[in-house]
Formats: structure tokens, sequence, C-alpha cells
């Protein structure tokens, strides 16, 4: 709850004038891409320390470490993308062939399908005169008409997100975010002993970005900001824990087969 005559409460009674209103319904649904950069961040993170928690459990060079990283990185991160594009490729086909699917069930039987309509807004609780105007309004409108079938019928968004905005979110955040745990090792690499204990280090450094990526996404969830960290650096910790614990076990399996 916000404080009477807040700041806050000020911003939301200014943005619920009749023309406030008016100007954010005209522009539009807006898509979000936190949801793939959190996803890209989270998973590059956690993968590519995998992979550094799996060589350094199993005894092998910074190199190894970093080759191993790289290739995760990019072929992981370009994969993640790619299946976040096609992803919401195949959410648009669907709206589409629903889309069509409605035109033909108009044309074909429009009594049923303005029966369809009836039922679903009288199940909304409209009846009498107010539910047969209803019908009449939506149904007098082709378009108007097939986009409440494809919301109401069959719950699909009339509007999706980007696929290639969606796709260079994801892969950006891999990238930029997933690389966190190679720094120490490529520093380890081109200057030998300039830093004590590089897993130790690289795993700080992972844990503030697992950290970092749950405070950030707190911002846009009912969420504290230290809950939502802990609880992407408890995922991220499990998961490079279990790659160190079979690094360490399959040791000896790696140095033989180096």
């Amino acid at each position: 709850m916000t404080e009477p005559n807040s700041p806050a409460e000020s911003r939301l009674r200014a943005s619920h004038t009749p023309e406030a209103i008016r100007r954010r319904l005209q522009s539009g649904p807006t898509s979000v891409y936190l949801r793939d950069f959190v996803y890209g961040a989270v998973d590059g993170t956690v993968t590519t320390f995998a992979v550094v928690s799996g060589v350094a459990g199993a005894g092998l060079p910074s190199g190894v470490v970093i080759v191993l990283g790289l290739a995760n990185l990019l072929g992981d991160g370009f994969s993640m993308a790619v299946s976040a594009f096609h992803g919401i490729r195949a959410e648009e086909e669907l709206r589409e062939r629903v889309r069509q699917e409605e035109l033909l069930h108009i044309a074909t039987c429009p009594d049923g399908e303005r029966e369809e309509i009836r039922q679903i807004f009288a199940a909304k609780g409209f009846k009498g005169d107010l539910l047969e105007e209803i019908v009449s309004v939506i149904t007098s409108d082709e378009g108007r008409w097939v986009q409440t079938m494809v919301q109401d019928e069959h719950g699909l968004a009339l509007e999706g997100p980007n696929g290639w905005k969606s796709a260079i979110a994801t892969f950006i955040a891999f990238l930029i975010v997933g690389s966190t745990p190679l720094i120490v090792f490529l520093i380890d690499y081109f200057q030998p002993g300039i830093l004590p204990r590089p897993f130790l280090l690289s795993s700080l450094m992972s844990g503030a970005a697992f950290f970092g990526i749950g405070a950030i996404k707190s911002r846009f969830v009912e969420r504290t900001w230290y809950g939502a960290g802990l609880e992407t650096l408890f995922a991220g910790a499990a998961a490079s824990g279990l790659a160190w614990l079979v690094g360490w076990l399959l040791q000896d399996v790696a140095r033989t087969v180096g």
C-alpha cells in the first residue's frame, strides 16, 4: 500500500486520468524482454560456470577452462537465441492459424459462432438485453469477432513479443553475464600467477553475478531484491556444485584422456 498523497500515489493518479489512459491504450501493449535477458544471463552464467567447475574439479589447466568456456558461450548462447526466436515464431504461427480457422468458422457457421460469443460473455456474468447487445456489437465487425474468439475461446494473446528482439536480448545477456566465470581464467592464462586461487575468485564473481541478476529481476516482480538474489544464487550454486562433483569424480578419466 502506498501512503496517502505520496509521490507514488500522485504518479498513479496521474497515469489514470482519461487522457493518460487514452494515450496508453492507443500505444498498444508493450513487450518486455526482461524474461529473455534474465534467462539468458542466468543460463549463460550457470552453464559457463558449470564448465569451469567441472574442469576445475578435474584439476585441468586454465587453457582447457577457456577453450571449453568460450565454446559454451558461443555455441549454447546461439542455441538459446535461436530457440527463443523459434519459440516466438511458433506462437505467431499458431495465432495466425487460429485466426484463419475462426474466419472459416464464421463464414461457414455464423449462428454457431455467434452462440459461442453469447456463452463466453454469459460466463462473464452478462445476461438479458445487455448480453444480446454485446453479442450484436462484437459480431457486427468480423475483425473484432475473430479477435474475441482468439483471446477468449483459445486463450491466446492478440500480440506477442518480437522474435528478433527476444533472440538478441537472450544472446547478449548470455555472452556478457555468462563470460563472468571466465574473466579470472583469462587473466591467469595471460598473466600466470598474478591472481591467487583462480577458481575461488571465479566462484565469488559468478556468485555476485547470480545475486545481481536476481536483484535486477526483483525490480519488475513482487519480490524483495535480496530474496530474488538469493534464490538465483542458490540455483546457480546447486548447478555448479553438481558439475564440480562430476569433474572431481571423473578427474582420473579426464587426465587419462588428456
